[in-house]
């Protein structure tokens, strides 16, 4: 019998319209999960963003409905509504259901767009299960509703209008997200960035699904504005040096600070776009910006008495930057648009940078002064760091991973099964030594709260006992020659949980330890490996059955449902620490892959997660006490 499968002509699919889109939409927006998800909407902000940099339109309007629609309102020209005669429809139905059709493709109608692949709106349209499009144009409105990207009707004149504009009210397919619910932190951060990044532009946003009032956005400064919102750490210049100009056709728009950190920060956008992965606008950056110092540095003779070699990282260690460039032609790698490629742009850069910063330099003694100081100090910290980072891998070599004494290790040796709990003090971690399972979860306690690397200078944290044993116990080495990379190749658990008490205290170690890791152990919580355990904090007793509550909502709505069945709590107890539970309660709540709770961790915002850990574990006062005025309603306070 032939069981073979015959290959022809037939056997060719051909995806017409949007189907494309909806057979792989990863391809267009990233991924189904809350990236794609919220890149829906950016698709559609940047197209009322492009008609504010045509000069069309001054305010745009963000509701999120009660419906889990989203609206998006702007007040530009409308997209054209008049018969297009190649596609023998309506332009409208043509930008909403054609892919790469747009006015984007016309330097005369838009000469700096985000959106230039031509596929933004109808990606949207595609993926949604709904879209109504209205647009007021010619003193009249027009309305056409799609379903999964197929209109419901023809272009339909519903009358007069009295301005003009372009109105999206959208929800997204939940056949296709995995979870169609919008987060207002992101979306509320994404258009903060943008309002900064659009002098003027007033932009609302208003929360209808949780009640929240509507709020404006407008900056009249731009990056000024945006790179002191951004740096909440010691600044050592008097203000951010802000470079404004134009040069072959690019408007390039650069502020930057120094701090007394030891880690750099550039943030980079094109025509609004966040490019997360820089590109040659940045390159052309860093290389104005270190031959600038270098010259200054070589020209006033400030190495004659320090007998160091200062690298290119070193010209950037306690840099802010933002950069944002507006160009008609920016050639993006992907439809996602996280990198820039155009090869012109690093030398435009580059000599913009070097020329500006050198006249701050010269013009500015005291604070050139300041940033060469900084340099030299991080160039001396560094030779000091890479000594302690030496003596780290050297341990790593010789011992073939040293392993603490403190550390309770597994039996099985692959990383994939295996789990390790850093845990808060030695009587925590005796108790969950004992309630372990051996087989795979190891458990290495850490004395009291680690050190605050936000605020620690770099050889001092890898001389710190509690980090060495960190890094020892993981199984990971440094690269002496580049100290932010790690090498994670021989790590020893893919699952990292950080496990400590309950309460206030317990959250604070839990900040200082994903601090260290955001900071030194990056990857690690990039290849999700990282987790914080969830104990509970009170233990109830009801006659013989026992109830955990994990905060004091639970406690309540419990102790409310056994009064209400006239059922006496007999004994509450408040766990003040990991080390008060027995063993096996400790496993029961919080060990036990079956029973238990994890919380992973993952960076959805690099700018929003590092202004977070700046502000709650930096060294000024200010930012930290106005965070915890905002949040004071949130905290879970020990009394």
């Amino acid at each position: 019998m032939n069981n073979k499968i015959l290959y022809s002509a037939d056997d060719i699919k051909v995806l017409k319209g949007l189907d494309a889109v909806r057979k792989r939409p990863s391809m267009y927006i990233g991924d189904v999960g809350v990236k794609g998800l919220h890149h829906l909407l950016n698709e559609v902000i940047d197209n009322s963003i492009d008609e504010f940099l045509a000069g069309y339109g001054n305010t745009i309007d963000v509701i999120l409905e009660k419906d889990n629609f989203i609206t998006v309102k702007d007040n530009g020209r409308g997209i054209p509504v008049d018969y297009h005669a190649n596609e023998k429809k309506s332009a409208l139905e043509v930008v909403m259901t054609v892919l790469h059709a747009g006015g984007k493709f016309n330097q005369k109608i838009y000469k700096v767009s985000g959106g230039l692949h031509g596929v933004g709106i109808s990606c949207v349209n595609a993926l949604s299960s709904s879209l109504i499009v209205t647009v007021h144009r010619n003193k009249c409105k027009y309305l056409q509703e799609y379903k999964r990207g197929i209109p419901q009707s023809d272009v339909n004149n519903l009358g007069y209008s009295d301005y003009n504009g372009t109105v999206i009210r959208f929800m997204p397919d939940k056949d296709i997200f995995n979870n169609i619910d919008w987060n207002y932190k992101i979306i509320f951060n994404r258009l903060q960035e943008l309002s900064f990044l659009n002098k003027k532009l007033k932009i609302n946003i208003e929360n209808k699904k949780d009640n929240l009032p509507k709020t404006s956005l407008i900056s009249s400064n731009g990056l000024y504005d945006f790179i002191l919102f951004v740096d909440k750490k010691q600044h050592i210049i008097d203000n951010p040096l802000c470079i404004n100009t134009k040069s072959n056709n690019i408007d390039i728009d650069i502020a930057l600070l120094y701090n007394n950190s030891s880690y750099e920060n550039i943030f980079s956008y094109v025509n609004n776009i966040k490019t997360i992965e820089g590109g040659t606008h940045v390159s052309g950056f860093k290389r104005g910006l270190t031959r600038s110092l270098k010259n200054y540095i070589e020209k006033y003779n400030f190495l004659k008495n320090v007998k160091i070699n200062i690298t290119s990282d070193d010209y950037r260690e306690g840099l802010t930057a933002i950069l944002s460039i507006k160009l008609t032609d920016p050639q993006f790698e992907g439809q996602t648009k996280t990198k820039l490629g155009n090869n012109n742009v690093l030398g435009i850069i580059d000599i913009v940078t070097y020329n500006k910063l050198s006249i701050f330099l010269e013009e500015n003694p005291k604070q050139a002064k300041n940033i060469i100081n900084k340099i030299i100090m991080s160039a001396t910290a560094r030779q000091a760091a890479r000594k302690a980072r030496e003596l780290i891998q050297k341990k790593n070599i010789l011992t073939n991973c040293i392993i603490p004494g403190k550390l309770a290790d597994c039996i099985d040796n692959n990383p994939e099964n295996c789990e390790i709990f850093l845990v808060e003090g030695d009587s925590a971690g005796g108790t969950a030594k004992q309630g372990r399972n051996k087989n795979n979860q190891a458990i290495l306690p850490l004395k009291g709260k680690i050190l605050n690397v936000e605020k620690a200078a770099e050889h001092k944290i890898y001389d710190n006992d509690e980090i060495k044993n960190i890094f020892n116990s993981l199984g990971i080495s440094i690269n002496i020659k580049n100290n932010k990379e790690l090498n994670i190749n021989k790590i020893r658990y893919h699952k990292i949980i950080i496990m400590t008490d309950a309460d206030v205290d317990g959250s604070h170690i839990n900040t200082l330890i994903l601090t260290f890791f955001f900071r030194y152990m990056k990857d690690i919580i990039d290849k999700g490996y990282l987790y914080i355990a969830c104990p509970p904090l009170y233990s109830v007793y009801i006659g013989k059955i026992r109830k955990y509550c994990w905060n004091e909502t639970e406690l309540k709505n419990v102790i409310q449902y056994y009064n209400n069945k006239n059922k006496n709590i007999s004994n509450i107890q408040r766990y003040k620490g990991l080390g008060e539970m027995n063993y096996d309660q400790l496993w029961d709540t919080t060990m036990n892959p079956n029973t238990r709770f994890l919380k992973r961790i993952q960076i959805n915002d690099f700018n929003i997660t590092n202004r977070t850990f700046s502000t709650l574990m930096g060294s000024l006062v200010s930012p930290r006490r106005k965070f915890i005025e905002n949040n004071a309603c949130n905290a879970n306070i020990d009394i």
